[in-house]
């Protein structure tokens, strides 16, 4: 795999970056207006209230027209792999594929099985059988995420392979361990609940429109009510996962976390910041300016120590200590290593990739011994491969003030938002919800706040990663295709057109069913 120029690198990243940020307007949006409307017609089988199956009939013609969009951008997305990313297909695809592969078999064509029952089936099936329908239908989906995510976890800890040098690639030899991973589970619950959180959020801004405007007052506290109940509910869950993600993070990703944190010099009983100012003088990780203008640690002393490790006197390296090395660490197996300096490091990526070349020409060559020699250099200096594609130490540091001004405002909204289903719940269960304009017109506006929440977040997680497509294995310039720069600017402009008059249809559809209410949907 050869470097490639940097504005192909870019334009390939900008475009990637762009089509996953539209996709993900959407996607939240399906999977948390899926549980509202299977609760509703739930209520409504059970009940046997009309009431209930109006309001799920409503919210049902919202997440359709949202669905449709959302299939639409996740197939152009998915294809940019072999276009956009051919080294990185041929490197992995043995693993990477396997998870979209069931994504598209299993949980996709569950989704297009149910879902027409789902649509049409009202007076033609069962109530029963048509609430199954409804929650298949969601469960597809929300299998779909889970495909997906898995291979997303993968990349950020890659693991359950093994590389075949004859090959040059990485092939799958447990798929339990990938399917199984700690960190792929609690990053499929964050990002669902993340997407919970926001079709709670729709619906009660949804349903505050309809108070203010004095319409369908017993449909709007009807869905404001489950709506807040479900954002409660979701919200406890994103915060527990959140934690699971600090403590994944740290023990994975540890450049991640101190960059989420702008920590450059490694603390034992490190604090954790409820929110700070970079200083935009600070240029280099290892001179002597300090990091921030102002900083506002969280009043518990060690909260970040105890977050990343469990123990709150624990060492969280800084990025400083990451790249200079020479800290107690543990490895996989959990056994106290010292850290290898990003120096180190390339040296070993450095040897893994001569010595790959050097089995290769072994092989073609039929010297047996040398083939064996190099093969197992190749295999102990593996786990930093990719480490031998940087240049710099610099190489290795993400944006710092992306990263930490999504994160702290990401978890700044995500407290927002729990104190909002809380006031909205009081005032529901007090039934004065509808006297409360100053909280409904709150309520309205912060819709699009939530989707500023779930767009931040993977904003945390993909350019948190950096340089990595693939954690130490595989660098994002060494996994772009070689083409034109200028064929993918011209499909990223291209995209970005398409994909902007797409939300401009669903965002035009949405408010013209929203308008015309449960009663003429």
């Amino acid at each position: 795999m050869e470097l490639l120029d940097a504005s192909l690198l870019g334009w390939s990243r900008a475009q990637f970056a762009m089509t996953a940020m539209y996709h993900w307007l959407f996607v939240p949006l399906t999977l948390g207006l899926g549980i509202v409307m299977a609760v509703m017609e739930t209520l409504y089988v059970k009940t046997g209230d009309e009431a209930w199956k109006k309001a799920a009939k409503f919210w049902m013609t919202l997440f359709g027209v949202n669905f449709a969009i959302g299939v639409a951008t996740g197939i152009i997305l998915e294809f940019q792999f072999g276009t956009n990313w051919s080294n990185y297909s041929w490197f992995v695809g043995d693993i990477f594929g396997a998870p979209l592969a069931i994504e598209a078999i299993l949980a996709f064509f569950m989704e297009a099985t149910f879902i027409s029952i789902m649509f049409f089936g009202w007076n033609k099936v069962s109530k029963k059988f048509h609430l199954a329908s409804t929650w298949l239908t969601i469960t597809g989906a929300t299998l779909s995420a889970l495909w997906i995510l898995v291979a997303n976890a993968w990349m950020q800890y890659p693991i359950g392979m093994e590389f075949n040098p004859d090959m040059s690639r990485n092939e799958m030899i447990d798929f339990w361990s990938i399917l199984l991973s700690p960190v792929a589970i609690n990053k499929f619950l964050h990002t669902i609940t993340s997407g919970w959180v926001l079709g709670a959020l729709f619906v009660i801004g949804v349903s505050s429109w309809f108070l203010l405007k004095k319409r369908e007052t017993d449909f709007a506290l009807r869905s404001m009510k489950v709506g807040a109940i479900f954002g409660l509910v979701a919200t406890a869950l994103i915060i527990w996962t959140g934690d699971g993600s600090a403590y994944h993070v740290a023990q994975k990703q540890p450049m991640k976390l101190a960059v989420m944190e702008g920590l450059y010099e490694g603390q034992t009983n490190a604090d954790l910041l409820a929110f700070g100012v970079l200083n935009p003088e600070k240029k280099a990780y290892n001179d002597s300016i300090d990091p921030f203008i102002f900083k506002l640690p969280v009043p518990l002393k060690g909260l970040l120590s105890f977050l990343g490790y469990r123990d709150f006197n624990a060492f969280v390296p800084g990025i400083k200590d990451i790249i200079d090395g020479g800290y107690a660490t543990t490895d996989t197996e959990g056994n106290e290593i010292t850290a290898l300096s990003f120096e180190e490091k390339k040296a070993r990526g450095q040897a893994a990739i001569k010595a790959l070349a050097d089995y290769q020409s072994a092989v073609q060559a039929k010297d047996t011994i040398a083939a064996v020699y190099h093969k197992a250099a190749l295999k102990e200096n593996y786990a930093f491969f990719g480490y031998g594609y940087l240049r710099t130490a610099d190489d290795l540091i993400p944006n710092i003030p992306m990263v930490f001004y999504s994160f702290h405002i990401m978890v700044g909204l995500g407290m927002y938002f729990l104190a909002l289903f809380l006031i909205v719940l009081f005032f529901v269960y007090r039934k004065t919800i509808e006297k409360q304009n100053w909280l409904l017109w709150i309520a309205l506006f912060t819709i699009p706040l939530g989707y500023v929440a779930g767009q931040l977040g993977w904003v945390v997680a993909e350019v948190g990663r950096q340089p990595w497509a693939i954690q130490d294995v595989l660098p994002v310039q060494a996994a772009v295709s070689s083409i034109s720069a200028d064929s993918v600017k011209l499909t990223f402009f291209l995209f970005a057109v398409l994909f902007s008059a797409l939300l401009a249809a669903e965002i035009r559809i949405m408010i013209k069913q929203i308008k015309k209410g449960p009663d003429n949907h």
